[in-house]
């Protein structure tokens, strides 16, 4: 969902930066569909829900497994958007990719939350990462600080009325991430008093720290769509599936 460009990231030493932001968006995708893989068709399969064991509060079970793989998604998916942010040639066209993309994305979250193609309570997470980008241009703009509140005020109602994916705290996350872009440690460490998932979204900033500000393999507009066309495809076809073998 992001346009990366060559860059340095100087937190740890160079030796440990072994992925470019290709590698990051691959392990986002799959973290993504192992989650959704989790959430869509194994939490309808009782082997796969049957606890093994617990652990704290936790428990352990395929299903557990698979959504906590998961929360690793989100975090590396809002640490591209805020390299896009930085390093896209046109902000504008970035901007809209993002909502052309949420409007798509509704048909098969609205297949896979009520069952129909209609307006669901909640929307999917291609809203938040736009409305966190709304956000990253409020705060960079040129807005006397009182304007600037007044907009981050009514993003947050916006925010609210449309129940996104991750909701507040999702948007929360991006400015954060953007305001201390280079403290990839710090962030981690802020983003598990943020989110609600807590220590599992801590995973997701070890790749994140690895990060050597390469653009990598994935380059040219049609890998581009494709990646930002994974996430409401795979939805879909996770629909098709479940409703194949459970029935809706």
């Amino acid at each position: 969902m992001m346009e990366l460009s060559e860059h340095k990231v100087q937190t740890i030493p160079e030796k440990y930066k072994i992925f470019s932001g290709s590698t990051l968006k691959m392990i986002a995708v799959i973290t993504m569909l192992i989650d959704h893989i989790g959430h869509i068709l194994l939490s309808q399969y009782p082997p796969a829900v049957q606890v093994w064991f617990e652990l704290g509060t936790e428990k352990i079970s395929w299903y557990w497994i698979s959504r906590t793989i998961g929360r690793t998604a989100f975090p590396i998916y809002c640490f591209l958007l805020t390299e896009g942010y930085l390093h896209t040639h046109d902000r504008k066209k970035y901007g809209l990719n993002l909502l052309v993309f949420a409007f798509i994305s509704e048909i098969p979250w609205n297949l896979e939350h009520i069952g129909k193609i209609a307006y669901s309570e909640q929307q999917n997470v291609f809203f938040t990462l736009f409305l966190g980008y709304l956000g990253i241009c409020i705060y960079e703009s040129k807005l006397q600080f009182g304007k600037k509140t007044l907009c981050m005020v009514l993003l947050v109602i916006v925010t609210l009325l449309l129940h996104t994916d991750y909701g507040v705290r999702g948007i929360a996350l991006i400015l954060v991430m953007h305001m201390i872009h280079q403290e990839t440690v710090m962030q981690g460490i802020i983003s598990c008093g943020i989110l609600t998932s807590t220590w599992k979204s801590l995973f997701a900033f070890i790749p994140i720290t690895m990060y050597n500000g390469k653009r990598g393999f994935i380059q040219g507009k049609f890998a581009k769509y494709c990646f930002y066309a994974f996430y409401p495809v795979h939805m879909f076809i996770l629909y098709l599936l479940r409703k194949k073998f459970f029935g809706y």
